[in-house]
């Protein structure tokens, strides 16, 4: 890449997360400014987003309601105290994403970060059982490549083995379902496949192994993204709710991903209209302009604390940041943007623009190399096959070479991850696929 002068100083400094830091820093990938779509690159290139920045840039760039509520925000109340004080966009904010809930998700706990809503959860459900009289439920379920944060509560539920292999020993008392990827049956599905409801009675074994009553919660992903787009099983996720009532077990879902209108719903909890005990947010909250995240808990968590004398903190937990004023009114912008243009709703899977989002994705069969798709609202994982010994290399191949093309993919291993800002149109659906599938007709 041809970097202007000034655009940048030495690159040793930084030590970039989940980056191959000498890959890049021999070939910088420099973004300098973004508008609806795109990204502008420091060599003055226009790239397509198609990853929503992480998964979080929802509503696309440089929307207008949310620049306005930043900057008006900042000239009144730049920072409020997080304990034993509060600001109005607090309430005003939680009352708001209260109400695209089901049922009793009533309660709003704030975060900064999706890895801070798992852990937040997390001691949430030990401490509710504990609330009740229950303490001896400790232990959690995550599920085999499963993402939940990097925190050591969220690595320990998590299952992906690279985010957990080099920190040693992680929380204990921790236990993982199988994961519901690679059913042969299930390859090249349209939507949530048909086969792998019967995976759910995993959760079953590990009752048996361990007893239910040791068992606080099971935390699962709806639809698992950072993995490589693993969709649920029809009827996988309700079956684990019938499971978990069954047995007194919280059921938490990690909603990071999934959350403001990626598949075509205000949660996945809405689309799948299975209602978890807690739900894990962040991401699209705050269209990813101002780190934010959130905790929704039904009011039965939230009652079990509201006990003991009232002068008393009732959950020691908690953020200097938690419910920021700025923060606060990016995620208020964003939800003036969501439901003014209908984006929590585009990706449904009845619209025309789904159905030409989900022929897009299938008309790569048959590429060399593509051993699978997999399609949800406006997410699409295209697995390649690896090279001998070298897993993640050819999707990491393509990765740069959309770059150059002028289109931001994201992989995880081999496979290529979609998730556009859900103001795409037909138009960059098309430049996308096209240079998809010129990229991977002379991939090696």
């Amino acid at each position: 890449m041809n970097i202007p002068e000034n655009t940048v100083g030495d690159l040793n400094s930084y030590w970039m997360p989940f980056t191959a830091n000498r890959q890049f820093k021999s070939n910088p990938r420099l973004i300098v400014g973004a508008d609806g779509m795109y990204f502008k690159t420091a060599d003055g290139r226009d790239v397509l987003d198609g990853i929503a920045g992480l998964w979080c840039c929802n509503a696309g760039h440089n929307r207008p309601k949310i620049v306005e509520a930043i900057q008006k925000q900042a000239s009144e109340l730049d920072y409020s105290p997080a304990f034993q004080m509060g600001h109005p966009k607090q309430f005003e904010l939680a009352e708001r994403l209260a109400n695209l809930m089901p049922g009793d998700l009533n309660k709003i706990f704030f975060t900064n970060s999706g890895s801070e809503s798992v852990e937040t959860a997390l001691k949430m459900a030990i401490a509710y059982h504990r609330a009740r009289g229950e303490g001896h439920r400790t232990r959690l379920i995550g599920r085999e490549k499963g993402y939940h944060g990097v925190n050591f509560g969220g690595m320990s539920v998590g299952g992906m083995s690279p985010n957990r292999k080099m920190f040693g020993t992680l929380v204990s008392g921790v236990d993982h379902l199988r994961h519901t990827h690679g059913i042969e049956e299930n390859r090249f599905s349209k939507g949530q496949p048909e086969h792998g409801v019967e995976l759910a009675d995993d959760l079953i074994r590990m009752i048996e192994l361990h007893d239910a009553s040791t068992i606080a919660a099971v935390i699962v992903e709806p639809l698992a993204g950072s993995a490589g787009v693993i969709l649920p099983p029809k009827g996988y996720l309700q079956r684990l709710r019938k499971i978990c009532d069954q047995h007194g077990i919280l059921l938490i879902f990690d909603e990071v991903i999934t959350g403001f209108g990626r598949l075509g719903a205000p949660f996945a909890t809405n689309y799948f209209d299975v209602e978890p005990d807690l739900v894990t947010t962040a991401k699209g909250l705050a269209n990813g302009v101002i780190p934010m995240g959130a905790v929704f808990a039904q009011d039965k968590i939230y009652d079990a604390f509201m006990t003991g004398p009232e002068n008393m903190v009732e959950f020691f937990h908690g953020y200097t940041f938690s419910g920021n004023p700025m923060a606060c009114a990016a995620a208020m912008g964003t939800l003036d943007t969501y439901e003014e243009e209908g984006l929590l709703t585009r990706a449904r899977p009845d619209s025309d623009l789904c159905q030409y989002w989900q022929d897009a994705v299938h008309a790569l069969k048959g590429l060399p190399n593509v051993i699978d798709l997999r399609n949800m609202g406006f997410i699409a994982g295209i697995e390649l096959s690896s090279r001998e010994g070298k897993v993640g290399a050819r999707a990491f191949d393509a990765f740069l070479q959309a770059y150059d093309a002028g289109l931001l993919i994201r992989t995880t291993g081999d496979t290529i991850a979609l998730s556009p800002p859900l103001i795409i149109e037909k138009s960059h659906i098309d430049f996308a696929f096209d240079t998809l599938t010129k990229i991977l007709k002379n991939l090696e």
